[in-house]
């Protein structure tokens, strides 16, 4: 082989092996963020006494994209109106949150199980404090908790959580207990996943209004983001099928 020849083989086969590096580096990072939420989940499972498959069914169900190993949730998510996106990292969905916030925007659900700020943000000292993991599934299991008290069921503490419309909360339910029913019977410690990030110097910290109701009576609670693609391995736009005018957020 020409001297020129070897050299751009050698060339290419580099290029190739640090695109495989990259692509585990990715790989890794996306595994740890979802273990975030797992980690939260199975925390909060101790200490309310909700069934760790129920939150992480839900946390699937809310925000969950394909991965390694099957469709993992994803902490950065943001249903902005309507609009739903998976985010690389918190500082991006942190930054998307608070454009919108500036200019007016309220309605708006984040973090692994999808917590409303309209509606349910008085549970929380800040917006950032809604993107934490761990607090995060601790107010979503202290309020499917009392959603269980209400109907008894786990299946339709989790169609109530989405929505009180029957139609909706039925679609949901059904939703939900299709990934129940394919996460393994291994339990997820709390020493797995990653440091949950805090809020850096000067990072704003909006605060939530405190007339803001915790827990309301409407059409719906919270929300279910559906991936558009089962493939999709990057953040995307996530298809709201599952959401129509009636999905405005649960009214006080």
């Amino acid at each position: 082989m020409p001297p020129l020849a070897r050299l751009a083989a050698a060339v290419a086969v580099l290029s190739c092996l640090q695109i495989a590096g990259g692509d585990a580096r990715a790989s890794s990072d996306a595994a740890g963020a979802s273990r975030l939420c797992d980690r939260a989940a199975s925390d909060a499972a101790r200490r309310h006494g909700v069934p760790l498959d129920v939150l992480r069914a839900i946390s699937r169900t809310e925000t969950g994209r394909s991965g390694i190993g099957g469709l993992q949730p994803w902490p950065w998510t943001v249903n902005m109106e309507g609009t739903g996106r998976w985010f690389a990292s918190l500082d991006e969905a942190r930054s998307h949150v608070f454009r919108h916030f500036k200019r007016g925007a309220r309605s708006f659900d984040v973090g692994c199980f999808q917590i409303n700020y309209k509606w349910h943000g008085a549970a929380f000292t800040s917006i950032d404090d809604m993107f934490d993991p761990g607090r995060n599934a601790d107010y979503a299991a202290a309020f499917l908790k009392r959603l269980y008290a209400e109907t008894g069921s786990w299946s339709d503490a989790a169609g109530a959580y989405h929505s009180r419309t029957p139609e909706h909360a039925n679609r949901y339910s059904a939703r939900f207990e299709r990934i129940r029913a394919t996460l393994p019977d291994t339990p997820i410690t709390a020493s797995q996943g990653w440091p949950i990030p805090r809020t850096g110097a000067g990072r704003p910290r909006t605060r939530t209004p405190a007339h803001a109701p915790l827990i309301g009576r409407g059409t719906a609670v919270l929300g279910s983001l559906v991936p558009l693609s089962a493939g999709a391995a990057h953040p995307a736009l996530i298809g709201l099928d599952e959401r129509d005018a009636d999905h405005a957020r649960t009214q006080p």
